[in-house]
């Protein structure tokens, strides 16, 4: 299950949903309120929250988590909520508390990607609900309390990569890939590497779920 980023949609997955299907997973990839097909809707952190809930209530079995910038710090709080409903969760573009300067690298990086997909114009207010949703809200401290398996991606250019030595202290056994030459939207620029830490993700959990059936 894939959530995209501020002033994007689910519309920027779609290297990752092919690649994924490809490979036989189904693949699902949301809209969060304020976004896509939810854009007349005010984004709120219990909106997004709820929109994840219902995606995950409908698969099959407890599903990996994917989320990219707001995608993964949404991922997260959801994450430390509802453990038992997930089988692991990926979290790209988000290896930053949000406060003081990192606000200015957040909005930087949120045009980066809008410009660079051409999705989101004349969405600002997106941007003013997500930081008010996101205030006094802290990843390291829903990291700590994780007990499923965590992965983080991140581009070697990604400005939101300040604290990604805390999130290595704060969960032990975190998986970190960092992507040579990338930047904020890994998946855009560099979609092989970040589709294979996806595969190799999933391939760990059916192997961890199914010892006997899943072989290198």
């Amino acid at each position: 299950m894939l959530v995209h980023g501020t002033r994007t949609s689910s519309e920027i997955w779609h290297a990752q949903v092919a690649a994924l299907r490809h490979g036989g997973h189904a693949t699902f990839a949301i809209d969060l309120p304020g976004h896509g097909s939810r854009s007349d809707e005010r984004f709120t952190l219990e909106g997004a929250l709820a929109a994840i809930d219902e995606a995950v209530a409908a698969c099959p079995s407890p599903p990996l988590l994917v989320g990219l910038s707001l995608g993964g710090y949404v991922s997260l709080a959801y994450a430390s909520r509802h453990e038992d409903r997930l089988a692991g969760v990926v979290l790209a573009g988000c290896s930053t508390e949000i406060k003081g300067k990192p606000l200015h690298l957040y909005r930087r990086a949120s045009t980066h990607v809008t410009r660079w997909l051409g999705l989101g114009q004349g969405t600002w207010h997106v941007v003013t609900d997500m930081l008010a949703a996101l205030a006094g809200y802290s990843p390291l401290r829903d990291l700590r309390r994780l007990l499923l398996p965590v992965w983080v991606v991140n581009g070697q250019r990604d400005p939101l990569r300040l604290d990604e030595h805390r999130y290595r202290r704060a969960l032990p056994g975190l998986r970190v890939t960092v992507v040579p030459r990338a930047g904020h939207d890994v998946n855009s620029h560099a979609p092989a590497a970040f589709n294979r830490v996806l595969l190799d993700a999933l391939h760990e959990l059916a192997a961890s779920a199914h010892p006997h059936r899943v072989r290198g």
